[in-house]
């Protein structure tokens, strides 16, 4: 960098004056240090955000690079100031503070309990000697302060009192438990649940982060714990399964829960089974839910085992295994219809957008009716499903008709012929939404419940058998459940593990869902 040094001759001039040059030649070069790194940091984001494909990342991966890049953008923002300095210049007890650029530095809720620090001068008296000063206002500021997770021990005191004529001995009857004789309050059990399902640590990390305050809890312990707590929980996931399958239309997907096969000695595939609700794309009264159901394999016949009882409309992604409930023989109930996700469809079109023109005009086709989608999320089912009448059901109708264009031109065996021929295979699914405003048009909304299960999945790694996976399941429904109703998923098992504890009625299990929390509680 030419800052104009090179043209002086630096040995005539005065030593204070050559001085201040040197220093501020240092100081630039500082500061074109930084402008580059500036720029490096900005590319990584652009990368992340908007590169092709083969340089995308997935969404954990993504959230992963997104915390060091703005962890590095942190780090060189406070550098920034001692660039142009050289130094760290100790501020000024009366200096005003320098004004910031407006940023998301987070929310302190007013809930949360405030303790002052009242810092006076060291001396109050006018240095006039007219007397003691007076308080004219003051200045407040409020910063985030954690104590970690502390330990306590709540120690029940029952007194017995024996009247003078020796009548009987008179003494309280002991509080409930969920676990007699154990060391844990429901609200510790809470912790654990919520850490392992919700937070994604694995019990035996659990018990790392005990030992450091000084809780000698195993692994073994915490174990029997989720154990018991399960058993006492799974009335709420069986009957939130029930409500579920009241529904007309539900959602339902799949996805891997590695099992550790005992025989083998290694790991087998299970599967999680995810079957939701979610109706606030149309403003339907039902809450919304999910349950995961596990089981040790990815067949038909377990989506039919999970839909018993089940009759409406299904919106599935393109998995065939999902057919066996649409037959009349189907057990369990009545012939279930398939809505179809475009969203797949797209997928499909999009791996080769960037190499073929074809799959590039049927991606564009695509994105027009997911912006009508956009419009019209959150009305009415009639409303809905007059815009798509309207708007939507031209597109659908030029886009069969491209198809079948395309795919006459293209090769079946080719990668886009087989891209083409899945979008047509399921062609009649596919326009379902066309018909009933109720319908999404894609199976985004049960997807995002399932992003936490693989999470969990790589903390965890596998589930140490079969009935690991059942538990699983379960948790994972009521926390994510609570998820979806804005429920804190702590707060809503601590309440509902302390009503079970005092023997809550099974008559009235409908007020322990998680969707009820927010009355019952």
């Amino acid at each position: 960098m030419n800052t104009g040094l090179d043209t002086l001759d630096l040995d005539a001039l005065p030593q204070n004056v050559r001085a201040v040059l040197l220093a501020e030649h240092a100081a630039r070069i500082k500061l074109a240090e930084h402008a580059r790194r500036l720029e490096h940091l900005l590319g990584e984001f652009k990368r992340a955000l908007f590169g092709r494909k083969s340089e995308k990342i997935n969404a954990d991966q993504f959230e992963l690079t997104f915390e060091e890049l703005e962890t590095a953008l942190a780090e060189a923002e406070v550098g920034s100031g001692s660039a142009t300095t050289g130094m760290h210049e100790e501020r000024d007890a009366c200096a005003k503070p320098k004004v910031e650029v407006k940023r998301n530095l987070g929310r302190l809720p007013e809930g949360l309990p405030r303790i002052e620090q009242v810092i006076e001068p060291d001396d109050l008296q006018c240095p006039c000697g007219c007397g003691k000063l007076k308080k004219v206002g003051e200045d407040r500021t409020e910063r985030l302060d954690i104590e970690p997770a502390r330990f306590q021990v709540i120690v029940t005191i029952r007194p017995k009192y024996a009247s003078k004529c020796g009548g009987g001995i008179v003494q309280a009857p002991a509080p409930a438990y969920l676990i007699e004789g154990a060391l844990p309050s429901e609200a510790t059990i809470a912790h654990v649940l919520v850490s392992k399902y919700a937070d994604h640590l694995p019990l035996y990390r659990q018990s790392q982060i005990f030992a450091r305050s000084g809780m000698d809890l195993h692994r073994s312990t915490l174990a029997g714990w989720v154990g018991r707590s399960a058993f006492h929980l799974r009335p709420v996931f069986e009957r939130m399964a029930e409500h579920l399958k009241t529904s007309s239309k539900l959602f339902m997907d799949e996805t891997t829960a590695p099992v550790l096969d005992p025989g083998r000695g290694e790991t087998k595939t299970g599967y999680l089974w995810a079957l939701g609700r979610d109706d606030r794309g149309w403003n339907g009264d039902d809450p919304p839910c999910v349950v995961f159901n596990y089981a040790p394999g990815r067949g038909g016949k377990y989506a039919e085992r999970f839909l018993t009882g089940f009759n409406g409309i299904l919106q599935v992604d393109g998995y065939s295994g999902y057919n066996r409930v649409t037959k009349r023989d189907r057990d369990g109930g009545e012939p279930v219809v398939l809505a179809y996700c475009w969203a797949h469809a797209r997928r499909k079109l999009y791996d080769l957008s960037n190499s073929s023109d074809i799959a590039a005009e049927g991606l564009k086709r695509i994105v027009r009716l997911y912006a009508i989608e956009a419009e019209i999320r959150g009305q009415p089912p009639g409303e809905r499903l007059a815009a798509r009448q309207a708007r939507s059901a031209p597109l659908v109708e030029e886009f069969g008709l491209w198809l079948t264009q395309q795919r006459g031109r293209v090769s079946r065996k080719s990668r886009l012929g087989e891209k083409l021929n899945y979008i047509a295979e399921r062609w009649d699914g596919l326009q379902i939404f066309l018909t009933d405003g109720r319908v999404e048009i894609d199976n985004n909304a049960v997807e995002n419940t399932i992003r936490p299960i693989a999470l969990g999945r790589k903390n965890a790694l596998f589930a140490g058998h079969d009935e690991g996976g059942r538990n699983w399941g379960l948790f994972a429904s009521l926390i994510a459940t609570c998820k979806l109703n804005d429920v804190n998923p702590f707060n809503y098992l601590k309440t509902t593990l302390e009503a079970i504890a005092r023997g809550h009625p099974q008559s009235r299990i409908d007020e322990l869902m998680p969707w009820a929390f927010h009355t019952s509680s």
